[in-house]
């Protein structure tokens, strides 16, 4: 197994500790969040016993596979914990997520839960925001025009594509990867953003994370909020 990939793993197999019996688990989505999956399973095949709400149809169906019990918003509200990857970390532990298109409902999910624990491997940790372009969804009628908007804070807006077509998000909707040199005032330019027409949601993740786990090779560091 590649170091990075060692890494995830480390991290993901961390962040289990924090699962009880009885909880109900936010699932993100990404690279990292299936070493987690994997991990989950061995524990549930042990006894543990908890529900999940996935963040993606991907998850979902990851989690099946692994025989890991979902329920959803029509059955629960509560979320005792969600585990989610990230895109980047900062050091006060703001983040970029939506490179696996999943924003929006992992901002749901997040959002609901009593804790939410971030996994990285430690190459996500940056000092500032910004290296990695932010996601934001669009609303895919007119999303030009929501580009040129977007385009006036300093970003340069790609429509993201798949097989050479817009990529669509779960929600049927468009992503936008909006490459800023950096980003200053995260808080501020989620807010800025939200208020345009035509955008759902942006992937900066402002005063949400309670703990990020990261791992180096074989080393795990926790960073926890004082928030």
């Amino acid at each position: 197994m590649k170091s990075k990939e060692k890494s995830k793993q480390k991290a993901a197999q961390a962040a289990v500790n924090y699962i009880r019996d009885g909880m109900t688990i936010g699932l993100g989505t990404g690279s990292t969040m299936n070493y987690f999956l994997e991990e989950l399973k061995h524990q549930i095949h042990s006894g543990l016993e908890i529900q999940g709400i996935p963040t993606s149809k991907q998850t979902e169906k990851v989690a099946k596979e692994n025989g890991i019990p979902l329920t959803d918003f029509s059955e629960t509200t509560k979320i005792d914990i969600a585990i989610d990857g990230a895109d980047e970390v900062d050091t006060n532990l703001q983040l970029i997520k939506g490179g696996g298109g999943s924003l929006v409902r992992e901002k749901i999910v997040a959002q609901a839960a009593d804790k939410l624990i971030i996994i990285v491997d430690a190459s996500k940790r940056v000092a500032q925001l910004g290296d990695f372009p932010l996601p934001v969804e669009v609303i895919p009628f007119g999303w030009q025009k929501t580009a040129a908007y977007l385009e006036t804070f300093g970003c340069t807006p790609v429509l993201r594509t798949a097989d050479k077509h817009p990529f669509i998000s779960d929600n049927g909707n468009y992503i936008l990867d909006c490459a800023f040199e950096t980003i200053n005032e995260p808080e501020r330019l989620h807010q800025q953003l939200k208020k345009l027409v035509g955008v759902v949601e942006t992937g900066l993740f402002v005063n949400m994370t309670d703990m990020i786990i990261s791992a180096r090779n074989e080393v795990v560091e926790k960073m926890i909020s004082t928030h």
